[in-house]
């Protein structure tokens, strides 16, 4: 069964995941960070591929994967340091990042690395709905969608049939790195993705233990991603991700 399959059915409730660039702050932090998000008990692990123009991200994430790029940062190295990953690394993997990089290594030549390494899921919010969903299924990858609160409900009908694993609540229509802010129309949207017939995990905006627990009680967890980076940055990860618990 796919790791991500397992955690769903294992734990229902917070589960916390953590988004930080591959490569970032140093070349080779990749793995050590790995195991330091393993060791502080957090539950799933979005790595993120470097890109040179991340559409979605705000400025903390684009710094950090200018960072990570500008060490030598690339998709063929990422898959190469995850080589032994699967020795100590239990938590399921996903990579995140954008199609244009995927496009260039080669879909079949991507998937096939993703089996060898252990990845679980992946995360490519400018892929098409349906494009390659079959060689997703295929290689046992999840294609993680994304929904948002201008998603229609004819599109979220579309993507509830096509989603695998779980589905990524976009709390807000800006970029990441923002707070969340509390409000009736944003719940009621939180409240409808969660009534879906799929496990969601809400991000954007989720930067410490009481954003996460307002955001996992309307979902089944929460994702940090910039807060993390900021700490990655600052020396203090293991405190921060100590604060969450």
């Amino acid at each position: 069964m796919n790791r991500i399959d397992q955690l769903f059915q294992n734990k229902q409730k917070d589960i916390l995941s953590i988004y930080f660039p591959a490569g970032y702050p140093k070349l080779e932090d990749t793995l050590p960070t790995l195991q330091l998000l393993q060791d502080k008990g957090v539950d799933l692990v979005e790595i993120g591929i470097p890109f040179s123009d991340p559409l979605a991200d705000g400025p903390v994430i684009q710094t950090a994967a200018k960072q990570a790029l500008d060490n030598g940062m690339t998709l063929q190295l990422l898959f190469d340091q995850l080589q032994d990953a699967r020795k100590s690394i239990t938590m399921p993997l996903i990579l995140m990042g954008y199609w244009n990089t995927v496009y260039k290594f080669g879909i079949d030549a991507f998937l096939a690395e993703c089996q060898k390494v252990g990845i679980d899921g992946v995360i490519l919010p400018d892929l098409p709905l349906e494009e390659y969903k079959a060689k997703f299924e295929a290689a046992g990858v999840h294609n993680v969608l994304l929904v948002t609160p201008q998603t229609t409900d004819k599109r979220l009908g579309t993507i509830e049939k096509a989603a695998s694993g779980f589905l990524y609540m976009v709390s807000t229509a800006s970029t990441t790195g923002g707070a969340l802010q509390a409000s009736k129309e944003r719940e009621d949207y939180f409240k409808k993705i969660a009534a879906l017939d799929i496990p969601s995990l809400i991000g954007f905006g989720i930067h410490d233990k009481a954003s996460f627990q307002h955001a996992a009680s309307f979902s089944n967890g929460a994702i940090i991603g910039t807060a993390f980076i900021k700490a990655l940055e600052n020396g203090n990860a293991s405190e921060f991700l100590e604060s969450l618990q």
